[in-house]
């Protein structure tokens, strides 16, 4: 019999100062099987760096949320999708394949990767040559000490205050506070 995820629940009070957005975001994640805490919560800080683009990008006509997860590899695991049905930002936590981002950039508009652990620059000069040429990617780290430190604000029902402020994302809630500073491995080149 296959486990079943563990669903969280995330109230976030978000304050974007470098994009002038302030929002409550009411969130559940379903927490796969196979998946750690601070996977579940780089999930939840990159879509609180992003959540800024349902107004930026679609002129709030737009949704941001979670993918099916580890459960569906075809999905994001976090995506925001505007009112046509069309897949502006595709966004992959952890140390993806080249091949599945390969397909990512053909389905969205943007597709960002946040790694983090201590492999991460070990991963990333394994993919530098073969996304290159994946106009549409970025790809982003966190530090892996700071991502390890999102694991200690994992609770069931949370009450988070997220902060981005000069390109870094503060996470709080009562269990402490944590500051990550994604740093670029590669940037899009849009045209």
């Amino acid at each position: 019999m296959a486990l079943k995820s563990t669903i969280f629940k995330a109230d976030v009070q978000l304050a974007d100062i470098d994009h002038a957005c302030y929002t409550d975001l009411a969130l559940t994640l379903a927490l796969h099987p196979s998946e750690t805490d601070e996977r579940m919560m780089v999930r939840l800080a990159a879509l609180a760096l992003h959540a800024h683009q349902v107004q930026d990008l679609c002129s709030g006509d737009a949704h941001i949320g979670f993918g099916a997860g580890l459960s569906s590899p075809d999905e994001p695991d976090v995506q925001l999708v505007d009112f046509t049905g069309r897949t502006r930002l595709w966004i992959e936590v952890g140390q993806p394949e080249d091949k599945p981002l390969a397909k990512a950039c053909a389905k969205a508009d943007q597709v960002l990767v946040y790694a983090y652990g201590s492999a991460a620059d070990v991963w990333w000069r394994g993919m530098q040559g073969k996304v290159t040429r994946l106009d549409k990617l970025s790809v982003w780290r966190f530090p892996a000490a700071q991502a390890q430190q999102l694991a200690s604000l994992a609770e069931r029902s949370m009450q988070l205050q997220a902060t981005v402020q000069e390109g870094q994302i503060t996470l709080s809630s009562v269990r402490g506070s944590v500051t990550l500073e994604p740093l670029a491995y590669k940037l899009a080149r849009m045209g």
